[in-house]
């Protein structure tokens, strides 16, 4: 395997770190791109319309924006993943109670009319949307982005053929027979790097979620 000194995915903690100054702006961007696609998704599943949860994956990040200089990254005290899920959760459930408001200019009785064929739920299928349900949800759209992440790092830090080998027998499922076929190697060698990969990435993943 040959390592890289690029890191193409920072630290939790880091990037807390440097997005507290709101002139960085590289920071803010990767803090976006990877978190507003977590709230966009746990959003979706916790029963909004798209248009919905671009509007919670907004005003998070705004909020965000707006509280992230007080907040301080300590997980014995309050971790990342849950003030997050608190911002996020909080705008989910008001989005959920403009469905409730007859009078509300979003959802008058002919806008409810023509959203109910798009939405991916409605309040009544989330009879406690501040509890488990959602929570539940969160941690599933957590795992999947702490997946991600600990994917990308490990595919910049190994031989690009080992990743190739390693995603064509661990991700994409395929066979090994077919797998050592199409690499030219054998079994072994394909069962080898399947391993090794998948060490580094139960070691990146677990780094992650310590960070």
């Amino acid at each position: 395997m040959t390592g890289q000194n690029d890191d193409p995915y920072p630290t939790r903690s880091s990037l807390l770190r440097r997005i507290k100054d709101p002139q960085d702006e590289r920071s803010w961007q990767e803090f976006y791109d990877v978190y507003s696609k977590l709230v966009f998704s746990f959003a979706l599943k916790a029963g909004l319309t798209k248009d919905e949860s671009e509007e919670v994956v907004q005003e998070t990040m705004i909020a965000a924006a707006k509280h992230l200089p007080e907040f301080r990254y300590d997980p014995k005290v309050c971790s990342f993943k849950t003030w997050l899920l608190n911002l996020s959760r909080w705008r989910v459930v008001d989005q959920l109670r403009k469905r409730r408001t007859p009078w509300s200019p979003r959802v008058g009785s002919a806008h409810a009319a023509a959203d109910d064929s798009s939405r991916t739920g409605t309040i009544e299928s989330v009879p406690d949307p501040s509890g488990e349900r959602l929570e539940a949800i969160w941690d599933e759209e957590w795992r999947t982005t702490l997946l991600d992440a600990a994917l990308a790092r490990v595919k910049g830090r190994v031989d690009a053929r080992h990743w190739q080998i390693f995603e064509a027998c661990a991700l994409k499922e395929w066979p090994v027979k077919e797998v050592a076929q199409a690499f030219g190697v054998s079994a072994g060698r394909v069962y080898l790097t399947k391993h090794r990969v998948s060490v580094l990435l139960k070691k990146e993943r677990k780094r992650l979620e310590r960070t």
